[in-house]
């Protein structure tokens, strides 16, 4: 696996590196998370509700050290005496104020600042304390809080996914409650050692710049609801330019925060931005955060990170940008509410990346990215999309790129194709403006439900249960033959499954009929038995037919067999019972005649072959399957046995 390294000045397509660009965005968001998974849900933060968050912080992108001072607002959901807040343990809290009085407070091994009240705060009161603080911030993977170099010049940056908040300042970090608004300042030195002037970049519209000696304290305002994980700064001698979004008649600006040295390359490939972000707005609702920003922050990472109203990006690939984008919508506005549902967000995102591909690049280039995913999701047998709590300590498996990326996408194009296209972005239009989940937190069944609705109340059960929950995915044998004229095929699927967590995948099969005369049908069979049998019209002599050639279904190792039997026979002749031991019985219409009665293994050697009778005595045969050839005068029948 590798991770793309800046400065990357070499233009490449999307589909020359298509797999890898996937598994960039997940490995380096799962290195991002190493060391902060198998973290239990904190209890001790759960009873308050958090209101507003004043973050004054100063940094200098040359020393990897923070001082800063957190002013939070918070309503007690229950009488309480002590408030918590997360912060680990090497960070050093001077001091916890409320209204101008010093407060107790202690700090522990769990990572905790426990402040002790004054007084007790009764349910549905509103208060606030400040708490003060400084010290060189425990990083992770690629960092919680990092300080590097860019051609010479200091960088430093913060990433929190999915629980680095807490190593540079005192937080809530689980997903049970998002800040209503934030202040930042950010307090750096004026200049860098080179005497250019220094950035800094925070969630949020930039309100002002104060110039105070030779330091400078810039200040963002963000008022929409935010999680502690997507709150981030970043500062350095950036180039700032912008893009502009019509919005209809509401314009708003792309902010771009770029390192001197790649100006040209990010000013050739960030334009595209203003077209993505209008296709989104046009398939979804208006970008969600229009009176403020959206922006890039260039950062000394292999990937991207989708902070609300700024991503911070490693590199400036279509497919990277429209990731990131595609966030702010699906995980910023609406957040998975466990790390068990990542694929809210992650599935989401890839999906939206390649709905760029359809629009932009056409149907043919749309093919080859589900034709990639699937290839990457039939890797190995087994996964789900949705985590099991087991796995919540495991960094690889919940940033999986196989499963919480392109399986969750590809699902989420199995279920469009399900639906219809207006219902599907319909239902999508409504999950994201839920009143309980807008600019809040979404579990899975919450999806559900919106796209239940939207299609009139169709139960999506199986479906979830089968592609989200289910591990694994089908194999089909698709036989056929045409017999008694041109207007019909028969048609007959079966199916096998990679992994015993779902007995059955219900799915809409796709096959393509291609007929002698160079003729072509797509058709579309809702394949709900095994072995279930069709008779779609056609209207011409079949030369044969493809499985899938779209690749809009997530199967593996399929094929297509051509048979001579009738199907619709197929259907009126039983052999019972299967399995069985010893005597297998046959029962079939008067009308039609049998001669021979062949008995195959599933090495093709046969074991029997006898003038037709009522039973066949089967005990002296090894235990596997038999095939059961049975010659009649209506055609040729195969059934298999299994022998006990």
């Amino acid at each position: 696996m590798k991770t793309l390294i800046l400065p990357l000045l070499i233009l490449i397509s999307f589909f020359s590196f298509s797999q890898n660009f996937q598994e960039d965005i997940s490995e380096a968001e799962a290195k991002a998370a190493t060391g902060w998974f198998g973290k239990p849900v904190n209890l001790n933060t759960g009873n308050y509700d958090l209101k507003y968050h004043r973050l004054e912080f100063t940094v200098n992108p040359a020393q990897a050290f923070i001082t800063g001072t957190v002013t939070s607002h918070f309503v007690a959901k229950e009488n309480l005496n002590t408030v918590t807040f997360e912060l680990v343990d090497n960070m050093i809290v001077s001091q916890v104020m409320q209204r101008g009085t010093p407060l107790s407070f202690t700090q522990n091994n769990d990572d905790e600042v426990v402040i002790t009240l004054p007084q007790m705060q009764a349910q549905g009161v509103l208060d606030s304390l400040s708490v003060s603080y400084s010290g060189n911030p425990v990083s992770s993977g690629f960092g919680s809080f990092e300080t590097d170099t860019h051609n010479g010049d200091p960088v430093m940056w913060t990433l929190s996914e999915p629980f680095g908040a807490k190593a540079w300042w005192p937080c809530k970090q689980d997903l049970n409650d998002k800040i209503d608004m934030i202040d930042v300042y950010i307090t750096t030195p004026r200049f860098n050692p080179s005497n250019e002037e220094y950035i800094a970049v925070a969630n949020g519209l930039e309100i002002s710049q104060t110039i105070n000696g030779s330091n400078k304290t810039t200040h963002y305002r963000h008022q929409y609801p935010i999680p502690a994980y997507l709150i981030a700064i970043a500062v350095t001698n950036y180039t700032v330019y912008s893009h502009t979004v019509a919005n209809n008649g509401n314009p708003f600006e792309i902010v771009n925060y770029i390192y001197p040295e790649d100006i040209s390359y990010a000013q050739s490939r960030t334009p595209i931005t203003v077209d993505i972000m209008n296709l989104f707005a046009d398939l979804f609702e208006p970008y969600p955060y229009a009176n403020e920003k959206y922006g890039h922050a260039q950062f000394g990472w292999g990937g991207g990170m989708e902070h609300t109203t700024v991503s911070f990006m490693g590199s400036f690939s279509r497919g990277l940008i429209a990731h990131e984008l595609g966030h702010q919508w699906f995980g910023d506005k609406v957040t998975c509410g466990s790390w068990q549902d990542i694929w809210l967000n992650e599935g989401f995102a890839t999906y939206l990346s390649g709905l760029v591909i359809e629009d932009f690049d056409g149907e043919s280039d749309f093919r080859t990215w589900r034709q990639d995913k699937i290839g990457s999701i039939t890797d190995s047998p087994d996964g789900s999309v949705y985590v099991p709590a087991q796995d919540t300590t495991s960094v690889n498996r919940i940033f999986s790129s196989r499963l919480s990326y392109n399986k969750g996408s590809m699902v989420l194009h199995m279920l469009r194709k399900k639906l219809g296209d207006a219902i599907f972005f319909q239902g999508l239009k409504d999950y994201l403006a839920d009143p309980a989940l807008s600019y809040g937190y979404a579990k899975t069944p919450d999806l559900i439900r919106n796209m239940e609705a939207a299609a009139g109340g169709e139960d999506l059960s199986e479906f979830f249960n089968d592609w989200i929950y289910g591990e694994g995915y089908p194999r089909y044998t698709i036989r056929w033959n045409q017999a008694g004229g041109q207007s019909n095929i028969n048609v007959e699927i079966s199916q096998t499954q990679s992994h015993p967590s779902v007995s059955f995948f219900e799915a809409p099969v796709p096959l393509r009929i291609n007929g002698t005369q160079g003729e072509t049908l797509d058709i579309v069979l809702d394949n709900t038995t095994n072995n279930q049998a069709f008779q779609p019209a056609v209207g011409f002599t079949v030369q044969n037919i493809q499985f899938d050639p779209d690749y809009h279904l997530i199967s593996r190792s399929n094929n297509v067999v051509l048979g001579t039997e009738d199907f619709t026979l197929d259907q009126q002749f039983d052999i019972y019972p299967n399995p069985t031991s010893g005597i297998v019985n046959f029962e079939k219409p008067a009308s039609i005649n049998v001669q021979n009665i062949n008995i195959y293994n599933t090495l093709g050697q046969l074991l029997y072959s006898e003038k037709y009778s009522e039973t066949v005595d089967i005990s002296k045969f090894s235990k596997g399957i038999l095939i059961f050839q049975v010659e009649t005068s209506e055609g040729v029948l195969n059934k298999r046995i299994v022998k006990e």
